[in-house]
């Protein structure tokens, strides 16, 4: 098949086809092939490469088109043998009969669906007359507030008041959440490193020092974002220090210190 022809193949919309026999139906139709001398080579081939298709695009196929896909091919290694199979009667028997059969059958209960949903359709769209009052004086009596009263008692009451309860205690122990605004942004935190250190002996100061004067985690975590942004830029270089995981920060050249 030509590369033109595959693309004419597939500019459709894969929904449309509800079934292996829907889509059969779809090529024998586009093509207009004869439904009794069906050319099962090339019809073959285009089931299959729709089914590729499907698999390039990651969609899942359906179990009932591969079983299909196998059928066909199996009609059309029987047409390529040389021996024909007979029935009873001496009559050549032609593989694509059960295929064929199987195809028209399809074909009219579909027909059938159409006209149904068609019917359906029409029927959703008609709004049923009534007599007003006759429907209301119905609700009144389907819906009636006294009768309902009478049936109440003490014991129903506390059924409802203790589901009433028991919603209340469910809606006050459902998990809340609250979104904290940190006072700290990584702009600030560098402003305060360049302070710290520009008033620091030597221009160094000790990560773990920094960690020691507030031992706040989400502090730690925006001064530690600091630091690499102000590395970043080349105003600062990293020594590595005594102890475990701690590294000494200095100021590499002199920066203005903001108000």
């Amino acid at each position: 098949m030509s590369d033109s022809q595959n693309s004419n193949t597939y500019e459709i919309k894969l929904p449309l086809f509800e079934g292996p026999f829907d889509l059969l139906l779809f090529f024998i139709e586009r093509d207009e092939l004869d439904i009794y001398d069906i050319p099962i080579a090339k019809v073959t081939s285009d089931f299959l490469d729709y089914l590729h298709q499907l698999e390039t695009m990651n969609v899942e196929v359906a179990s009932e088109f591969i079983l299909v896909a196998a059928t066909l091919m199996r009609i059309k290694a029987k047409m390529l043998l040389p021996r024909p199979v007979l029935d009873e009667e001496g009559n050549e028997i032609d593989p694509r009969e059960e295929l064929v059969k199987h195809l028209l059958e399809y074909k009219k209960y579909k027909s059938v669906i159409q006209e149904l949903n068609s019917l359906e359709s029409n029927r959703l769209d008609r709004e049923q007359r009534g007599n007003l009052l006759k429907e209301i004086k119905k609700l009144s009596q389907s819906i009636d507030v006294e009768a309902e009263m009478q049936d109440l008692d003490l014991y129903k009451l506390m059924k409802v008041f203790q589901k009433v309860l028991k919603r209340y205690e469910f809606d006050q122990s459902r998990p809340t959440h609250q979104v904290v605004q940190y006072p700290y942004t990584i702009s600030t935190q560098k402003d305060y490193l360049i302070h710290r250190l520009h008033n620091s002996p030597n221009h160094r100061i000790s990560f773990s020092s920094l960690v020691e004067e507030k031992p706040e985690k989400i502090l730690v975590i925006y001064n530690f974002l600091a630091i690499l942004e102000l590395l970043q830029l080349g105003t600062i270089t990293l020594h590595i220090g005594e102890g475990f995981n701690n590294f000494w920060v200095e100021k590499l050249e002199e920066e203005k210190i903001p108000d």
